[in-house]
């Protein structure tokens, strides 16, 4: 049985395109997984550690055959396969692949928790989300395009830019 799932994409080192290019094919390349739908590529002014350069971000969404941890355990090898670190919490990165959203399923296992826990605060992921699945629901029953619009009035959109 598939379930439809939602992956967050970055990258903020190097050529940040081609990492993000090459993280989708080794994602369309999964057993299991198959990419539905991605929207366009933003980018966006760091978040959390805001001293370092922009991040390129995407949102995907998938159908996938894997259960969350699999999902999960797939992701960190592909960032491991394309090089990435995990030095400094919220630092610089070539590549970073978050599981935002898992059906309608609340994950909180030390491992992973899903939804995302910051998915409502990121412009740059729900705007890219809303591309593509504008109708969202999340699992706590709040609606997308509303969490987006309070989150609108309330930021500063203007770090954020369509490529």
């Amino acid at each position: 049985m598939f379930t439809t799932a939602y992956i967050g994409l970055g990258s903020n080192i190097g050529d940040k395109e081609a990492y993000l290019a090459r993280a989708l094919c080794l994602i369309a390349d999964l057993e299991g997984v198959e990419i539905k739908r991605q929207s366009s590529l933003y980018q966006t002014a760091p978040w959390g550690k805001i001293d370092q350069a922009d991040f390129i971000n995407q949102v995907i969404e998938i159908a996938t055959e894997l259960s969350p941890l699999e999902l999960l355990h797939r992701l960190q090898d592909i960032e491991i396969k394309l090089g990435r670190r995990r030095e400094i919490h919220w630092g610089p990165r070539n590549i970073d692949l978050d599981i935002l959203l898992y059906g309608k399923e609340i994950i909180d296992l030390e491992e992973l928790k899903v939804p995302h826990p910051y998915l409502m605060q990121r412009l740059f992921v729900l705007i890219p989300l809303a591309e593509i699945d504008s109708d969202l629901v999340f699992p706590d029953g709040s609606k997308l395009e509303e969490v987006l619009f309070r989150l609108i009035k309330s930021a500063d959109a203007s770090d954020l830019r369509k490529l």
